[in-house]
């Protein structure tokens, strides 16, 4: 992790390649098709079972509940084919892909849901008018009990795989389905009440249930043209406080999303101070990244776009190591003071080592010169010019390196027996060593005396091991 909480670039870059693959993987569509073709079969085998035994029987509400059932499986049909669309990748005329597919297939699902209810509206009118009384015999309740489980179990079917799926269209299409269940309801009800004499409760109940039928539909046009609007699928205000939680943002000027719940686009608009480099400002969209896709499922891609921070304070040391960089150079120690001819920067300059000392003094002056064009108000720099590589050293005998551990423990255990030190480690470092300790303290005990006892054991270390390079001490509560 770098510092500030911030993934580099290449690796936040690569989390979320994988999660959009994962996203997009082609074995999503493959399940949503091969729902939406058994859905298919499904739909087919009853409706083609009520126009049959509605025929024979002479009954006409079922002959209407199979054409209605017919709708269903036209439904699956376009489905089909938008998501087998849906699926193709980006191209030159698509760069965004084609999803927006699935929606339209969704929005004409919707469509036949509303055409369905104007026709099943228009039949009970006409019986009403008409007072034709249907035929009832046993074989006809027999067919419409058994397509009613079929059409419960793809209503259930269809819904649990489009949560699952995350799928628009399986979703629209359960709710059609759904829709068809309360259509065969409504004609086994007015098959009862007509054989207890009451010969207009058919087209009265199913008036109620296109009630049903267009709320579902509605429901559908309504999801669906959002989308197609641009609706935001992701609450702004979730998505403000999830990159809020960035340790490397401190200000959010916009947050915007379209697109649908399965392939959302989100829009990051944050202020950065000027002197960002793009190196650290990569490294910020990164972060950003990570933090949107995994806290919100179905985000296809999230863009975030930098703007400077005019009103923040200058961060010196972050213009300086900028402009040095723009012209292959390094930097540090950077500090700013005030002086009787306003500020004073002092700052450390590596060039390489095999310059001159005029070939060094020009390429500073150079970026002396840049310095102060970027920071107007400088009144005096003052730059110390030194080597990128030193020369190097004879090299000198590796340290016994299981000695030095053994050295190590009695250090740490005879002067801070209270750190109950564990895992400790001892490699090669250069020309010297490196030592890792793991100590292990009470959970109460204050994050400040802890540090006070990491510090003072690297000390006595350091005064006990003149060959040691590095020490890291690890500080943990007792599990």
């Amino acid at each position: 992790m770098a510092k500030g909480g911030v993934l580099p670039y290449d690796q936040a870059n690569a989390k979320h390649e994988a999660r959009m693959r994962d996203i997009q993987r082609p074995d999503t569509q493959a399940q949503v098709a091969r729902v939406l073709w058994i859905t298919l079969v499904l739909n087919a085998l009853v409706a083609f079972g009520k126009i049959a035994i509605g025929t024979v029987t002479g009954s006409l509400s079922i002959t209407a509940d199979g054409f209605h059932s017919l709708i269903d499986g036209a439904g699956n049909v376009i489905a089909l084919i938008a998501s087998r669309i849906a699926a193709q990748p980006p191209d030159a005329n698509h760069p965004f892909g084609h999803r927006r597919v699935e929606t339209i297939a969704a929005l004409g699902i919707g469509v036949l849901l509303l055409f369905t209810a104007y026709e099943v509206v228009t039949s009970a009118i006409e019986r009403l008018q008409s007072g034709t009384t249907p035929e009832i015999n046993p074989l006809a309740f027999g067919v419409l009990i058994g397509t009613l489980c079929v059409n419960v179990f793809v209503a259930i079917y269809e819904r649990r795989a489009g949560e699952r799926l995350n799928s628009q269209i399986l979703l629209a299409d359960s709710a059609n389905t759904s829709a068809d269940v309360f259509v065969t309801l409504s004609v086994l009800a007015g098959m009862l009440l007509t054989l207890a004499g009451i010969t207009w409760a058919d087209a009265i109940i199913a008036l109620v249930i296109v009630a049903l039928i267009a709320r579902a539909g509605w429901g559908i046009l309504k999801r669906t043209g959002g989308v197609l609007v641009d609706l935001a699928p992701l609450p702004e205000a979730e998505l403000t406080a999830a990159v809020a939680q960035v340790a490397s943002v401190d200000e959010i000027v916009r947050v915007r999303s379209r697109g649908p719940n399965n392939d959302a686009y989100v829009d990051i608009d944050v202020a950065v101070p000027p002197e960002t480099t793009a190196d650290r400002a990569a490294a910020i969209a990164g972060a950003i990244r990570e933090k949107i896709t995994s806290e919100f499922d179905g985000v296809s891609e999230v863009e975030v776009h930098f703007e400077p921070k005019r009103e923040a304070a200058p961060d010196y040391a972050l213009m300086t190591r900028a402009c040095a960089d723009a012209l292959g150079l390094a930097t540090h120690a950077v500090h700013v003071t005030e002086g009787p001819r306003g500020k004073v920067l002092e700052l450390h300059v590596e060039v390489p080592a095999g310059y001159t000392l005029g070939q060094a003094h020009e390429r500073v002056s150079e970026l002396e010169k840049k310095l102060r064009s970027t920071m107007p108000n400088l009144g005096q720099i003052i730059s110390h010019i030194e080597p990128k590589e030193t020369h190097p050293i004879p090299e000198a005998p590796l340290p016994d390196l299981a000695q030095m551990r053994k050295d190590a423990s009695a250090v740490l255990s005879g002067e801070f027996p209270e750190g109950g030190w564990h895992d400790i480690q001892v490699i090669a470092a250069g020309e010297g060593a490196a030592i890792t300790a793991h100590a292990s303290l009470p959970a109460d005990t204050s994050l400040t005396d802890a540090h006070i006892l990491a510090e003072e054991a690297e000390r006595a270390l350091r005064a006990r091991l003149p060959d040691l390079q590095r020490v890291t001490i690890h500080t943990e509560p007792h599990e």
